[in-house]
């Protein structure tokens, strides 16, 4: 549905204001809907917790699914991670729960342990365009000078298509060149990445053993710097 992102920070009546609106249109959205698509209520209410609550007990429980905006806009991720818990708290365990605009793979694995189902994010592929992709130990700037020389692949840890064929100097390489073939070679890699992550999180859910996966997999990701 259509609704008002609250900025941050935001006061309590500002958020108030776009909380109401919000509500306004999500009604509407719901009342004019003509098809069989799935609609997703969005939940406002800035950094207030009461506003959050409120807004879920009067927002209709005839979505097909509910959506988490107005975080990741600049908040400190504590506060992320505590708003998104307050939300999925309160939503219907039985309906996905989707937040929106998020994020980092901490923010993924963080949120997923506080009940979320669904995300969208630009990072994969907006960071592989700007030489950053992400690896199971940290983050690879793949313009570092270390990486010149470096015969090995992005992640030895990786089976995509970027990590089978090609080195870090390599890679590197065709950064510094402007190729194109960088941002697709580094969009894989970080699809690829991504989309593994959220399979081994769906996996250790199904054998009760998510905890176990979430510290390892942090623990693993701050080992490195790069």
């Amino acid at each position: 549905v259509l609704d008002e992102c609250t900025p941050y920070p935001a006061t309590e009546p500002e958020a108030r204001t776009s909380m109401e609106l919000s509500l306004k249109w999500a009604k509407r959205c719901l009342n004019a809907r003509t098809s069989d698509n799935a609609l997703f209520g969005i939940v406002q209410g800035g950094m207030h917790t009461h506003l959050r609550k409120e807004y879920i007990e009067r927002l209709s429980r005839n979505f097909d699914g509910y959506s988490i905006g107005g975080l990741s806009v600049g908040e400190p991720t504590e506060l992320m991670y505590e708003m998104t818990e307050v939300c999925t708290a309160h939503l219907p365990e039985d309906k996905p729960r989707y937040l929106m605009g998020v994020g980092t793979p901490e923010n993924i694995v963080e949120a997923i342990d506080r009940g979320v189902d669904m995300f969208d994010c630009v990072l994969p592929t907006r960071n592989a365009r700007n030489g950053y992709l992400f690896t199971s130990v940290g983050e690879v700037k793949i313009l570092n000078a270390k990486y010149a020389d470096d015969p090995r692949p992005l992640d030895e840890n990786c089976e995509c298509y970027t990590c089978k064929n090609y080195s870090r100097a390599y890679l590197r390489h065709l950064a510094q060149a402007g190729e194109i073939l960088s941002a697709r070679l580094g969009t894989i890699h970080n699809l690829h990445f991504y989309l593994d992550l959220l399979r081994r999180a769906r996996f250790s859910l199904e054998t009760n053993c998510y905890p176990d996966f979430k510290t390892s997999f942090l623990a693993k990701r701050g080992s490195s710097c790069c």
